[in-house]
């Protein structure tokens, strides 16, 4: 393969060398387009076909349905390791021995307090808050109690502000979730598990003992594992362009937050449960919203099934079908919005039009029917992804920040009036 590519432009020729990742990506290095042009730049809205860095920190292949995270794939991921191994993994480029896994669990859980002050701003906002603008602005408020800019160059400085985010995101998580059924607020329980724990400060009735299911917190620890990265997606690459300007941690995830927020992106799994909801509110018969999904004069949409980048079955759906079987089983729930989902996603795996153009059910599918299993809201299954996504993003901001990568500046093609010299009001 030839090491450069050439571009021509007005008969004149310009060369650009190829880059070529370690799984045999190549990509063409237009940093010095615009100076060896005189202004010429590449226009890709969505940035499709636009890679913004080199990481190291995940794989994705789309079309063979292939997810890695440091090279481990997802798959040996979700079964062999626990959702803290995996946040190591992605932030610190190893999995960790048992000694560094018990002191970074140790550290979180020494950071697991947020100050009380925080309750006064998370009481001004009214129950009707959408819970993904209320963990945004409360994890962009653990700046201010935090004012110190973290000091990149110390290994030291960014350990601690990374176990510190680690250590309070759950607990914003979780009195957001109780601050919006009207339940006490919870500090957790420092002897349990990282998952354990969240499940406990989340769920637990002030009137009676919290009993762990092992099978939800299996269910929970595979969701987040599942969520924790997924390349140069939108909210990812927000976090790292906002973090280019030397935007602290917690305001570049706040960031990335309110990316997660919107209905392309993270609120796809409470996309599913509407649809669910709508479909049972119309009666239930799952074979004619199949017929409507296939009809291209017809405006309904099938969420969850198929995936912007997965061409192929979603790796992470074929995990996670498992673990929300498990949950359905053992809860032995019967909720006429569970059984459509299930006959949904039986006909989809049998009918030839979706397995043709490969719509299986994704992750979102999945994830919003556990999600609501376990009784967790609609409106907070954003939140529930922002939780997995925590580490990925955490890593990604630190990756940019070591490799100290440039201020993101995208450019544009100006397609609007050209000089128009100014009109006074009266003569307009």
């Amino acid at each position: 393969m030839s090491k450069t590519a050439t571009l021509e432009i007005d008969g004149k020729k310009h060369e650009f060398p190829l880059i070529v990742g370690t799984e045999n990506e190549v990509a063409i290095d237009i940093k010095t387009l615009r100076s060896a042009t005189g202004g010429v730049t590449t226009i890709d809205p969505g940035y499709k076909n636009t890679g913004a860095c080199e990481s190291a920190i995940t794989f994705l292949n789309g079309e063979e349905g292939v997810l890695r995270y440091r090279g481990y794939s997802i798959e040996e991921l979700a079964e062999k390791a626990d959702f803290l191994e995996v946040a190591f993994l992605l932030i610190f480029g190893e999995l960790p021995t048992q000694a560094q896994l018990d002191k970074f669990h140790t550290d979180i859980k020494s950071q697991s307090v947020v100050d009380e002050d925080i309750k006064k701003i998370l009481d001004a906002f009214p129950k009707s808050a959408h819970p993904m603008g209320v963990l945004s602005s409360l994890t962009s408020v653990l700046t201010a109690f935090n004012p110190s800019s973290v000091n990149v160059e110390s290994e030291e400085d960014m350990y601690k502000a990374i176990v510190k985010i680690l250590g309070k995101f759950p607990v914003l998580v979780a009195w957001t979730l109780r601050k919006k059924q009207g339940l006490p607020l919870d500090y957790g329980d420092k002897s349990l598990g990282y998952v354990e724990n969240i499940l406990k400060m989340m769920f637990k009735q002030p009137n009676e003992d919290y009993i762990q299911n092992p099978i939800l917190v299996n269910a929970l620890d595979k969701l987040l594992i599942l969520h924790a990265d997924h390349e140069q997606n939108c909210s990812t690459s927000t976090v790292r362009i906002v973090g280019s300007a030397h935007t602290g941690l917690f305001a570049s995830i706040s960031s990335g937050i309110s990316a997660l927020w919107g209905p392309l992106h993270g609120g796809a799994n409470q996309a599913v449960l509407e649809m669910l909801e709508a479909i049972k509110e119309d009666g239930g018969d799952t074979k004619k919203f199949m017929a409507k999904a296939k009809d291209k004069n017809d405006s309904f949409r099938l969420m969850g099934f198929g995936h912007r980048v997965y061409k192929n079955f979603d790796p992470r759906a074929k995990i996670i079908k498992t673990a929300a079987d498990e949950v359905l089983a053992d809860l032995g729930i019967e909720d006429p919005v569970l059984d459509i989902a299930k006959g949904l996603a039986t006909e989809a795996l049998s009918d030839e039009y979706f397995v043709e153009r490969k719509l299986y059910p994704n992750v979102d599918f999945y994830s919003g029917i556990i999600y609501r299993a376990m009784g967790i809201p609609v409106e907070m299954f954003t939140v529930m992804f922002a939780l997995g996504r925590l580490p990925g993003w955490i890593a990604q901001w630190k990756e940019m920040r070591m490799r100290k990568e440039p201020i993101g500046r995208p450019r544009q093609v100006y397609i609007g009036e050209n000089y128009r010299p100014y009109k006074s009001v009266e003569k307009r």
